[in-house]
This record gives C-alpha cells, structure tokens and sequence, in this order.
C-alpha cells in the first residue's frame, strides 16, 4: 500500500522560502516519477514540479519556474520541493504524488496522493 506523508508547510511572508518533503512508503521509492501538485481555493488542481524516476529529468511550472527545485534522496524515500520568493499567488494546498507507473519521467493526474499541506503566503 503506497503511503505519502507531507510535511513543512505553513504560513510564511512574501519573499521567503519554504521546503516541502514528501515521504514515501509502500513501493521501491527509487523506481517511481514524483511530482508536486497544488489546488488553490476554487481552482482546479495544478502540477507545480516533477522529477523522474532516476532524477534525470524534472519538470516546472512557469508560475514557479526559476524559484523552486524539486530533488529526491533515494535512500530516504523522500522527495523535496525548496520554493523560494514566495508570492501569496502561491498559497494553496501542495499535494505529493508518485505515479503508478514504474521507471517513468513524467507524473500526471493518474498518480498516488498523499493527504496535502496547507501554504499560505501573506502579503
């Protein structure tokens, strides 16, 4: 059974950073693409980042593109976004996921999910 936990999200002022992890149990972490969502209030849900499943490839948004990386450490099971400059356009749900299909470079919406945690950015 896959299980994704996030964590590190929070209320944070206009300009800073947060790191968002996702920890990941169930499956073998390092076979599996994985990649960051978001859904604002109203709003459908987004893709904000992904990585493959050998860290080769990663993908960004153009709403975040040049102001946050996606990683993953392997032997931790878990993967990161590090979102710098933070805009209150920012503030959403951010949502883990890990596709279901094994030794893929893309995520999409047919995907594994974890519970989600709240960003906020204030202005």
């Amino acid at each position: 059974q896959v299980q994704l936990v996030e964590s590190g999200g929070g209320l944070v002022q206009a300009g800073g950073s947060l790191r968002l992890s996702c920890a990941a149990s169930g499956r073998t972490f390092s076979n599996y693409a994985m990649g960051w969502f978001r859904q604002a209030p109203g709003k459908e849900r987004e893709i904000v980042a992904s990585i493959s499943w050998n860290g080769g490839r990663t993908f960004y948004a153009d709403s975040v593109k040049g102001r946050s990386t996606i990683s993953r450490d392997n032997a931790k099971n878990t993967v990161y976004l590090q979102m710098n400059k933070l805009k209150p356009e920012d503030t959403a749900v951010y949502y883990c996921a890990q596709s279901r299909a094994g030794y893929s470079d893309i995520i999409t919406v047919n995907a594994y999910w974890g519970q989600g945690t709240q960003v906020t950015v204030s202005s």
